[in-house]
């Protein structure tokens, strides 16, 4: 068993580690017969050389702003609608929760028209709000959310919360918040990634003076000639910030799968 996860932490890490070493020695390293696998010594001039090329500090801001408003959001909102189909009685919810997850079936592709000329009559294009405002809420996480909260916030719970005065919105602040903690990191995790990694949707509204991270990295990759040094050096610097957001979610992403698997 040790083995096995050995073997799938080598496989996993490589790629990443690959990117370090290519992306600390000069473009011609990559013709080397055998090939390098320690790093070199231009880690920092590439680094330098990447922030020279593209907007890449901006884009690293702009990719941080987006991907945090959009994760809090998907949490709150996928929390509270969770809750409600998960836990409230109200006319009409069958038929909404069918309505929400119907929205899943539709392709992407389908709606970028229409969200274009909804962002470009808002006044929106160009701005971080035009990246933002259509991933507030997710379908996916509302349907996420519910389904944990069936099966893991008991009804006697809500029941002794109301017993003691708690309204509904305390009851979500102080019973179903704490109960839905592991849901919430790993819907916060898997919306923080897919805002991370999200490149065609900024790629349309957004200026290319103002980028996101993807599409620093896609400008990095284009040209006559790919400079692979570079463009590896700038998607090492890119999965750092997901490195980061495992590293303070894992605790909580590792209690949410055990905990899923256990109910399984």
């Amino acid at each position: 068993m040790y083995l096995t996860l050995i073997a799938f932490l080598f496989f996993s890490a490589f790629p990443f580690y690959w990117s370090i070493v290519v992306g600390s020695r000069d473009n011609s390293a990559l013709g080397d017969v055998p090939p390098p696998l320690t790093p070199g010594g231009n880690l920092l001039d590439n680094i330098q050389r990447v922030f020279d090329t593209v907007p890449f500090g901006q884009a690293l801001i702009n990719s941080a702003i987006v991907s945090t408003v959009i994760t809090f959001s998907v949490i709150l909102f996928s929390t509270l609608a969770g809750f409600a189909f998960a836990k409230l009685n109200f006319r009409g919810k069958p038929g909404l929760f069918v309505a929400v997850v119907a929205t899943m079936m539709v392709p992407t592709q389908l709606g970028i028209i229409p969200l274009y000329i909804l962002m470009a009559k808002l006044n929106m294009l160009g701005t971080m709000y035009a990246v933002i405002a259509p991933s507030l809420v997710s379908a996916f996480g509302v349907f996420f959310m519910t389904q944990y909260l069936s099966s893991a916030l008991p009804g006697e719970l809500l029941e002794a919360g109301r017993v003691d005065g708690c309204s509904t919105i305390m009851l979500f602040w102080h019973v179903v918040l704490p109960v839905a903690r592991p849901a919430a990191a790993v819907l916060g995790m898997l919306t923080f990634m897919t805002a991370w990694n999200d490149f065609f949707w900024p790629l349309v509204v957004l200026t290319p003076e103002d980028p996101t991270v993807q599409i620093s990295l896609s400008n990095l990759a284009s040209g006559y000639i790919t400079d692979f040094s570079l463009t590896l050096t700038g998607a090492a610097l890119a999965t750092l910030p997901l490195i980061i957001a495992f590293a303070l979610l894992g605790k909580y992403l590792i209690q949410g799968i055990m905990q899923g698997a256990i109910k399984g």
